[in-house]
């Protein structure tokens, strides 16, 4: 039997990593994470191929998955559906943490009662629960190295001390004394429970995208929106959110706008005199 030829080495290989692509796509991987696998095995093909341990790189002209645009990628709950989610919820205090004051799952549920500050409104990131190895929790720092303190409405801070007041919780805001704080599938078993009671059908992750657009509408500047989520780079939320940032059309239009009020207000109180 002839012996394969280079060239169809690396047809087999492309091959073989466009039914690999396929098969994390079918599989419901989000195109993102498999740009991401792509991209890491390219950079090793590509170093293969410089030092002429392969005769090219077979990734080349692999078809990837469409990204979805930025403002499909995210979803927004209303507040009102916000609002609904806290009435059902036994567990509201935690899911307000989330929705108004951006924590991601495990910073909310690593918080204890010394991180609610009542006098400078703050609360104060500086761990985050993970699950490893089945159901065992861990305490880790923040994602990130995203310590950091999140100022917060009064109304929120009242929420947390009266949850501390009503439960007596000295450990963990979340957990009863004694217990670990709660890990990603206690907290999602909570989570879903709420939104079938409400009828809504929501990541609790949006909780923190509903907090970044209502920062982004109240007027907050990029930066001011990257150190309350926590995000290492402006990058990072730009990549996220800047589709819900008013662009230099929306500026122009709504400085216009105030223009043409105030000159018709004059024009018509000169009238009136």
């Amino acid at each position: 039997m002839p012996a394969a030829h280079e060239g169809d080495r690396c047809w087999d290989a492309h091959e073989n990593l466009e039914m690999w692509i396929k098969g994390m796509t079918d599989a419901g991987l989000a195109p993102g994470t498999v740009h991401t696998r792509m991209q890491n095995l390219r950079s090793v093909l590509r170093a293969a191929a410089a030092d002429y341990v392969i005769a090219r790189d077979p990734s080349a002209g692999v078809a990837l998955p469409r990204r979805r645009r930025r403002e499909s990628a995210i979803t927004i709950p209303a507040p009102a559906e916000v609002g609904r989610l806290l009435d059902t919820s036994e567990h509201a205090p935690l899911f307000a943490v989330c929705a108004f004051a951006g924590l991601r799952l495990g910073e909310a549920a690593a918080l204890k009662p010394e991180d609610i500050n009542a006098e400078s409104r703050t609360i104060s990131v500086r761990r985050q629960v993970q699950r490893e190895r089945g159901s065992v929790v861990e305490i880790k720092p923040p994602k990130a190295g995203s310590e950091r303190e999140v100022f917060v409405p009064d109304l929120l801070i009242k929420m947390l001390l009266q949850h501390l007041e009503a439960t007596g919780r000295r450990e963990w805001l979340f957990a009863d004394d004694g217990q670990p704080p709660p890990h990603q599938n206690t907290v999602g078993h909570w989570w879903r429970t709420a939104c079938r009671k409400t009828g809504v059908a929501y990541r609790l992750h949006d909780l923190r995208h509903f907090y970044a657009s209502g920062l982004i509408a109240a007027g907050c500047d990029v930066v001011t929106v990257q150190r309350a989520l926590g995000h290492s780079k402006a990058t990072t939320t730009l990549d996220t959110y800047s589709h819900l940032w008013p662009t230099a059309e929306d500026r122009t239009r709504k400085a216009a706008a105030a223009l043409l009020a105030d000159s018709l207000r004059t024009a018509r109180g000169m009238h009136a005199v």
